[in-house]
């Protein structure tokens, strides 16, 4: 039987917390919330008054807390992690915290002789209470595969990231692309309803487009990801048809805002003499934008 602390008893952290029980481990648990820890205590979980006294002997330190000043606080403040933690432990990140702060605080774990790796997860809390999670795993591949039987209590898929705070960035990525995404998908839906047109019919269409699959999995891989950038779809085409929607939304007193910052992007690689390249080509663009090197 294995030895599991669980530090974050949230939304997320009870039902992760949870699964690991009824997965046969051993589980100490803290949280602030006395409520949370009464709850798995009375399915079999042991109560720790400190993280401290739940890291003392255990195998596996897993935080799932709000912020990484509060990963920090349980790890290295008083009553620490790191004051009560086994030297052979390993110790598991799957907060959603900012990727510096994970790569400092892994930093300074490892000056104390402690082994950590960060293991975000993905999807939302129906999925943690059903043990089907995504978790996005950075570690090296020594931690990850010692960990694996642990992480995959809480999920059924598991991702190797690529190394130590990898975990983290993938989540971050992944959760800017999904809100953006959100917003843009809002703007284009008031759009349907300004112009009369049928909210199910613009569905229809978009789940079958890159409007909808999203261009990693459509436009990219046969395009700019390989190199070609020979027009399917040219720049100054997509400008257009932008400019379109964007002049429309204005007569309409629809916000397009998302729209608009797109519009700058699209308007730049053209003056770049990017306009007769397909309009994948904006990756270089903003590659180039951002300093980074960029052979097409």
């Amino acid at each position: 039987m294995t030895t599991v602390a669980f530090l974050g008893l949230g939304q997320m952290g009870s039902p992760m917390a949870n699964n690991l029980l009824q997965k046969g481990h051993a589980l100490r648990v803290f949280d602030v919330n006395q409520q949370a820890v009464n709850e798995l205590v009375q399915k079999g979980a042991t109560a720790a008054q400190t993280p401290a006294e739940a890291a003392k002997g255990a195998e596996f330190i897993i935080t799932m807390l709000p912020n990484g000043d509060i990963v920090r606080q349980v790890l290295l403040g008083k009553d620490g992690v790191s004051e009560g933690q086994s030297p052979n432990a390993l110790v598991i990140d799957m907060s959603t915290i900012h990727p510096l702060q994970t790569d400092e605080l892994i930093h300074e774990m490892k000056e104390k002789g402690i082994s950590m790796m960060d293991a975000p997860v993905g999807r939302t809390s129906v999925n943690a209470i059903d043990g089907t999670l995504l978790i996005l795993a950075g570690g090296t591949p020594e931690q990850v595969e010692r960990a694996r039987p642990v992480l995959m209590c809480m999920g059924n898929e598991l991702v190797e990231a690529g190394g130590p705070g990898m975990g983290i960035r993938v989540k971050l990525i992944n959760n800017y692309m999904s809100i953006a995404l959100n917003a843009l998908s809002a703007e284009a839906a008031v759009l349907c309803e300004s112009l009369g047109l049928s909210l199910d019919v613009a569905i229809k269409v978009m789940s079958g487009t890159a409007a909808g699959k999203g261009h990693f999995t459509t436009t990219w891989p046969g395009k700019v990801l390989k190199g070609d950038l020979s027009p399917a779809f040219m720049v100054d085409l997509a400008l257009k048809d932008l400019r379109i929607a964007v002049d429309v939304a204005s007569q309409t007193g629809t916000p397009l805002n998302m729209g608009i910052a797109a519009e700058t992007y699209y308007t730049r690689a053209s003056e770049n003499g990017r306009g007769r390249q397909d309009w994948s080509a904006l990756l270089s663009q903003v590659r180039q934008q951002a300093g980074r090197p960029d052979s097409l």
